[in-house]
């Protein structure tokens, strides 16, 4: 008998347009023009390690990096140690490091880029980069969005007020934002998914874990999210069950959230 063969792996230019919203349903023939196994470099970013550190003076970075599968990437602010950016599979990052297009205007003060789980990324040099997006409208386009994302995400971190229920509103408002304009949520029963520990919570609205950890009992018991931390301490699974729930605590004020203080 004929042992069936093994399903032969996706080329890494396959795999960007399978995962990647940049790259996504573009013409594998066409692309192939810019980018070849040769030039794209497919790495394992292990966590708690940091990957660079953006917006250091006259440094800049070579490679855009696109996220393939598992992955939650963060961007720390200094001196507050904040979280000012998470990015998921299907998503990149490392654009405003680009001494190109919108990211040369993309200036501030230093911030730690870091792989806060493990990662798998593709690695896309710049020179290439700079071809597709001066071939394709459907690409520059993409490209704009993602620069436009990023400064959504931070207006929705300036209202993550001192109330808890609606700081924690807020982010979990930022990332429903950003992962429905990327195309990569909600599923067919209108459901968010986020893989979302409490201490990136916690340093993301500038609150400590404990009282993070309430507020999602809080929301969990109105049911506005559904979360197993309570069943497996090393599952960080959020669900967003309620969007339409969680907007409404996201724009109230402290008056209006009959569940908070939570009470045991």
């Amino acid at each position: 008998m004929v042992k069936a063969s093994k399903k032969q792996k996706p080329s890494p230019i396959e795999q960007l347009i399978q995962h990647s919203f940049l790259f996504r349903e573009l013409e594998l023939t066409w692309l192939s023009q810019y980018l070849s196994a040769d030039t794209l470099k497919v790495e394992t970013l292990f966590s708690n390690r940091p990957v660079y550190t953006a917006f250091l003076p006259n440094e800049d970075l070579d490679v855009l990096y696109v996220i393939l599968s598992e992955g939650l990437v963060i961007v720390r602010s200094t001196p507050l140690d904040r979280i000012i950016a998470i990015v998921y599979t299907g998503g990149c990052f490392g654009m405003t490091s680009l001494p190109f297009s919108y990211g040369l205007a993309s200036r501030a003060f230093p911030c730690l880029v870091e792989s806060y789980k493990t990662t798998h990324v593709i690695k896309v040099p710049l020179a290439a980069i700079q071809q597709i997006y001066s071939s394709s409208e459907v690409f520059r386009e993409r490209y704009r969005l993602l620069f436009e994302l990023e400064q959504k995400f931070h207006y929705h971190l300036l209202n993550c007020s001192s109330y808890p229920p609606q700081a924690v509103a807020a982010l979990l408002r930022a990332l429903i934002y950003q992962e429905r304009e990327l195309g990569n949520q909600p599923n067919a029963s209108n459901i968010y998914s986020f893989d979302l520990p409490v201490d990136v919570i916690a340093r993301a609205c500038q609150l400590n874990q404990r009282t993070v950890e309430q507020v999602l009992k809080g929301m969990q018991q109105v049911g506005l999210i559904e979360s197993n931390k309570s069943n497996d301490l090393s599952n960080d699974l959020i669900q967003v069950v309620d969007p339409d729930g969680l907007k409404e605590v996201y724009s109230s004020t402290r008056d209006k959230v009959s569940w908070w203080p939570l009470r045991q």
